[in-house]
């Protein structure tokens, strides 16, 4: 499989403390972080729930 690039492109301030979670467990903290995972479905699930925070290329 391959993976997926995710960056964060929305603040995380006033979101709810579990999507707040999930970007924590994506890797990404601030503004402008990049992380790359495995395109897997327990990471689809991670990207479908903070979808309007974070913008996702194909790595």
């Amino acid at each position: 499989m391959a993976d997926v690039q995710v960056k964060l492109v929305k603040s995380l301030i006033g979101s709810k403390k579990d999507q707040i979670a999930t970007a924590h467990a994506l890797g990404l903290h601030k503004i402008g972080d990049v992380a790359s995972q495995p395109n897997n479905p327990q990471t689809q699930g991670k990207i479908k729930k903070i979808s309007h925070l974070i913008e996702v290329t194909e790595a």
